[in-house]
């Protein structure tokens, strides 16, 4: 089950990072061995023992490996392998923060693809081996504690960032893709429609119409899992999500979970149907 979800305290910390979250499978978990994750946006720093295996199923291409590891943002749904007890710290980025992590900027934000923190691909300053045992070792009894010392050990990295106008137009575009049409973006922001989505592109490698999918699509999954199949109205879900008709609806879930709404309502295999909710307190 998800144990924690905690945000960072640091305002530099949080400007890059979105959360931190912990995610345990004891022994004795009976439910689902292989959930899926729907799309993402955001990259995800996961650190796990260094034996500790991982797989991700992207689009029928196996990512595996051990230990601490870096999941990048994902279009398609993929599917885990947790058939064995595992417990897994999570640092979830903020949408597009990546890019200005990476100081040179010249190459495609990289999607659908998991690198091995070792491989050296991304320079954290979580890497050590002992430095991940110890903040593991904080992580059940200790959570707070846990939260301030991923803070106190990103917060130097993170302030080695390069803004440049293509990230800052992003940041400004992040929170208007829930409540805006996207035609409607360049009047709010006073630029081109052009620049707004070429801007994007750069920094997140997704356009804007995939991210604000994606998001929409979280957003159904948790309004679903606080109900049982019986409770579930589509057509209701189909408006209160602004689709223009439930076959709308039908088409968009079989589109990005390979699924229709009635066999996602029986399976219930998705993370969030595995793990359940989480304590953000």
């Amino acid at each position: 089950m998800i144990l924690w979800l905690k945000t960072p305290k640091s305002l530099d910390v949080a400007k890059y990072i979105e959360c931190y979250w912990l995610l345990e499978r004891t022994a004795d978990a009976k439910a689902h061995e292989y959930p899926k994750l729907n799309p993402d946006p955001s990259a995800h720093l996961i650190l796990s023992p260094p034996n500790q295996k991982y797989s991700y199923n992207i689009n029928n291409e196996i990512h595996q490996g051990t230990g601490s590891h870096i999941l990048y943002p994902y279009c398609k749904t993929l599917q885990l392998d947790h058939s064995k007890p595992l417990v897994c710290l999570g640092i979830k980025f903020h949408v597009g923060a990546l890019y200005s992590l990476n100081h040179a900027n010249t190459v495609q934000p990289l999607l659908n693809t998991v690198h091995d923190l070792k491989t050296g691909q991304m320079q954290c300053p979580v890497q050590d081996v002992n430095q991940v045992n110890d903040i593991l070792a904080l992580v059940k009894d200790q959570s707070d504690k846990c939260a301030e010392k991923l803070d106190e050990l990103l917060k130097p990295w993170l302030l080695k960032s390069v803004e440049d106008r293509h990230s800052e137009l992003t940041r400004k575009i992040l929170p208007l893709l829930a409540t805006t049409a996207i035609n409607e973006l360049g009047e709010l922001l006073h630029c081109s429609q052009r620049t707004i989505e070429r801007s994007f592109l750069k920094v997140t490698g997704l356009s804007l119409k995939q991210c604000q999918s994606m998001n929409k699509l979280e957003k159904i999954l948790a309004y679903l899992y606080q109900r049982e199949q019986n409770d579930i109205d589509w057509v209701d879900i189909a408006y209160q999500f602004g689709f223009s008709d439930q076959p709308h609806l039908i088409r968009y879930l079989k589109k990005h979970l390979d699924l229709t709404p009635n066999d996602y309502a029986q399976q219930r295999g998705f993370a969030i149907d595995v793990y359940g909710g989480v304590n953000s307190k």
